[in-house]
């Protein structure tokens, strides 16, 4: 294993990391056009056709380390083989690769598709008949899909397994060892994630050949004044109390333990008066979305969520 950990803070071009020019200037369309140090670290190794493990944290440009060196090697599918698969931990992150990488890859033919749980699976079966030549999935769906024959992962040539610690923690490594098993040609694996011990450190050496290891170490931020409130209320008042905080504000998100105790509380707000939408796994994915758009736009004042589904926040 090579290692090369860095604090530097490098702003090559993309064209010099050996981008090639048609996937720049489609990147130049979006202005986009300097590499965050993750991609400036792993994007020439990956290019190479090594296996490599990045350690950075979520925000850092992970998507654009793996998806570029991933477009810039990848050959046109068959339809229901994809020649790329993307492993990610929640169906927002899927989406959120998807549309970052799709407008990237459509200039040179290729077609990426975003297959998860909790959405119409006969649509995601005809999205792969379609193309699907890069496939971003969550473990639990394409399982489903490869045991239903609607898939195959023979012609894969690229694996990505990305937040691979934040999916150790929500119980997908079994699911995640039971793909990559199933991958069985020569193929590049391309490992990204927050940290690389434990568990992760397992799947490194079960499932990566000789990986070039890079890492961002991160600069710790310091927040210079932060001002915490213990509101000690009796349960009957919690919703008062909450909606009075909501209103003081333009944006709140509320974190609640349970599914029933966030569509709970969603309630309660709205009769107090206040706008609010609960976020869980439960909920349709066309609801999840629409919540989570109208939020990040301004147009829901509050959001409630459960732990779990604030991950993929």
């Amino acid at each position: 294993m090579t290692d090369n950990r860095t604090g530097a803070h490098l702003v090559p071009t993309f064209a010099s990391l050996g981008v090639s020019t048609d996937l720049v200037d489609a990147l130049a369309e979006r202005g986009i056009t300097e590499a965050f140090p993750i991609q400036a670290l792993t994007i020439p190794d990956a290019l190479a056709g090594r296996d490599v493990c990045g350690k950075a944290k979520t925000g850092s440009g992970k998507t654009f380390a793996f998806g570029l060196p991933v477009l810039d090697r990848q050959r046109k599918a068959e339809s229901r083989r994809p020649r790329a698969l993307a492993l990610v931990p929640t169906r927002e992150l899927a989406l959120q690769v998807r549309d970052e990488l799709a407008p990237v890859a459509e200039g040179r033919g290729l077609s990426v598709v975003a297959v998860y749980g909790g959405a119409d699976m006969d649509r995601q079966i005809k999205a792969l008949k379609d193309g699907g030549d890069f496939v971003v999935a969550t473990p639990g769906r394409m399982i489903d899909l490869i045991e239903r024959k609607e898939v195959s992962v023979a012609d894969v040539e690229h694996v990505v397994v990305d937040e691979a610690d934040r999916m150790a923690d929500m119980g997908f490594l079994p699911q995640v060892e039971w793909i990559l098993r199933n991958v069985e040609g020569t193929h590049q694996t391309l490992l990204f994630s927050a940290t690389l011990d434990g568990v992760v450190d397992t799947l490194i050496k079960r499932y990566q050949h000789d990986p070039v290891f890079h890492e961002v170490e991160s600069p710790s931020v310091t927040v210079e004044e932060m001002e915490h409130r213990f509101f000690a209320v009796h349960q009957m008042d919690k919703a008062k109390v909450a909606a009075s905080i909501a209103r003081g504000g333009t944006r709140t998100l509320m974190f609640v333990r349970t599914k029933r105790g966030a569509d709970r509380l969603a309630d309660q707000l709205k009769k107090e008066g206040v706008k609010a939408a609960a976020i869980h796994g439960d909920l349709p994915q066309k609801a999840r979305e629409r919540a989570l758009a109208d939020f990040a736009g301004g147009k829901l004042p509050v959001l409630v969520a459960t732990d779990v589904a604030a991950r993929g926040i």
